[in-house]
């Protein structure tokens, strides 16, 4: 397996973690009483912002050259970080 490969499939399965994480944050939206709905879905429509933008990048990852791939991956590193630390951050403000 390339460098590259290996890159897109640690970054693909961050991403698919991180769907997940906002999957479940859906649900406790829904459960939630209407005060408290409002902020997880507004730190919700945030989290999908982040993740398709991380989602783009992955997908020019893949459409790169063996040799273009470095340069793009600096910004998909960068787009995934964002995303996990925001998701992580929702997690743990609306953990109670």
């Amino acid at each position: 397996m390339s460098n590259k490969d290996a890159f897109e499939k640690k970054h693909e399965a961050k991403i698919e973690e991180m769907k997940a994480e906002i999957d479940r944050l859906k649900a406790k939206a829904k459960q939630s009483e209407a005060d408290t709905q409002i902020k997880y879905e507004e730190k919700i429509s945030e989290l999908e912002a982040l993740k398709e933008q991380a989602e783009e990048k992955l997908e020019g990852l893949k459409k790169s050259s063996e040799n273009a791939w470095s340069d793009i991956s600096k910004g998909l590193e960068s787009a995934t970080q964002s995303l996990t630390t925001a998701v992580k951050a929702a997690s743990s403000e609306f953990k109670n």
